[in-house]
């Protein structure tokens, strides 16, 4: 209706003017409806021309959308495995802080599994006693058999000595052989104590560290596994669709406990997220400035900018299965997502997360036109593009006043 509006300024009201005062004609006598069609033919033609024209011009260039709304993030309450709610520590709609205990599963096989692994570093330190007191045995054993070694040799040097001065006299040649396989089978007893002693070091640094070691890990993954039944608030935020019951089963694919609303950045992560047609994907520019209005911050423009284009259409999303695809499932044409977030700090500031809006986003030529090689046409042209923005953000500023009343007046709410 503006557009009409401001189209029959420039065609209809020119020619009822010059006809009113300069022909002197009056309403209801030469000036009938028949006459002002007859008469202002071409130019209601022309006005109805340029309107359609204009709209286009303003839609195409400065798009506007009311699917807009004030997303948010949020992050759903669920625990790492399948279990059965054994206490709960919060309500609904209750503020969380980071870290804080949310439920606890039913932890009987998990602290089972902790005190398996205690029993079994347990065990592993008393092999370490058992391998130590098995060290000094074998110490002992070594001093043993160095003694027994030493008295066979010197046994065989003494009997060698009395044969050298007479030979088979004292000393029979079969004897001195005897003592003398009796110093080897000595020498192979001290090198046989000699070799437990390493196997029992080789326990003591290698074998019973690493066991000590699996058997510490198997601790800790059974700590891990009980401090899992403890499902804690991961950001600080509030807690919505809490409605957990001690007894009932939580999954963390099929069930989730609720949802978790982080507070502060969380709440203006996204900012603004609008929908645009498709046709306008050409002007769609991350930079271009916008503008909005929302409902839940009445009579308020939120001036905006366009920090991202989304270069695919959700409703094209296609995924494996195992039926065919059937195109007439596609009949929703689907939109452009944008992003839109505030020009100044806090410009979201009153806007209740989740809140539909208004949107309108503007072409500018500013670069363009400061190029100085630019034509007339084109100067003019771009000119006429950036100028008939003010015609959509007055649109946005009606739409902004006349928004409670059509929400509250007419819409019955």
């Amino acid at each position: 209706m503006l557009e009409l509006l401001v189209c029959s300024l420039l065609t209809i009201f020119p020619d009822y003017l010059y006809r009113r005062y300069a022909q002197g004609k009056r309403i209801g006598r030469e000036i009938t409806l028949f006459s002002v069609w007859f008469e202002l033919r071409w130019g209601i033609v022309s006005c109805l021309l340029l309107t359609v024209s204009l709209i286009t011009l303003i839609f195409y260039y400065h798009p506007a959308t009311q699917y807009v709304t004030a997303v948010f993030r949020s992050v759903p309450i669920i625990s790492e495995s399948v279990g059965r709610v054994a206490e709960i520590y919060v309500r609904g709609s209750e503020r969380v802080e980071a870290g804080q205990p949310l439920f606890r599963l039913e932890d009987s096989t998990q602290r089972t599994a902790v005190e398996t692994a205690r029993r079994a570093i347990a065990e592993v330190d008393a092999a370490v006693a058992l391998a130590r007191a098995d060290l000094a045995a074998s110490d002992a054993r070594i001093l043993e058999a160095q003694g027994a070694l030493q008295q066979a040799q010197d046994e065989y040097a003494t009997k060698a000595e009395l044969n050298r001065s007479a030979p088979n006299v004292v000393v029979a040649r079969r004897e001195l052989e005897r003592i003398a396989v009796l110093v080897q089978t000595r020498q192979a007893g001290v090198a046989a104590a000699r070799a437990a002693r390493q196997v029992v070091e080789a326990r003591l640094a290698e074998q019973l560290p690493a066991q000590h070691a699996s058997a510490v890990a198997a601790m800790e993954e059974a700590d891990a596994a009980l401090a899992k039944t403890v499902v804690r608030a991961g950001v600080t935020g509030r807690v919505e669709q809490f409605l957990l019951q001690v007894g009932d089963i939580v999954n963390p694919i099929l069930r989730p406990a609720g949802v978790l609303v982080p507070e502060g950045r969380g709440l203006r992560q996204i900012g603004l997220a609008a929908g645009f047609g498709q046709i306008e994907a050409q002007v769609m520019r991350a930079g271009m400035p916008a503008e909005a209005t929302c409902a839940s911050l009445p009579w308020t423009i939120i001036p905006m900018v366009v920090t991202n284009v989304q270069g695919y259409i959700a409703s094209g999303q296609i995924r494996s299965t195992d039926q065919l695809l059937e195109l007439q499932q596609f009949r929703q044409p689907g939109t452009i997502l944008v992003t839109l977030e505030p020009l100044y700090e806090g410009g979201l500031d009153g806007v209740v997360p989740g809140s539909s809006c208004i949107a309108n986003a503007y072409t500018t030529n500013h670069e363009k036109l400061s190029d100085p090689r630019i034509s007339s046409g084109k100067w003019v042209a771009l000119h006429v593009i950036d100028a008939v923005g003010l015609v959509h953000a007055i649109l946005l500023r009606i739409q902004a006043v006349l928004l409670p009343f059509k929400t509250l007046v007419l819409g019955g709410h």
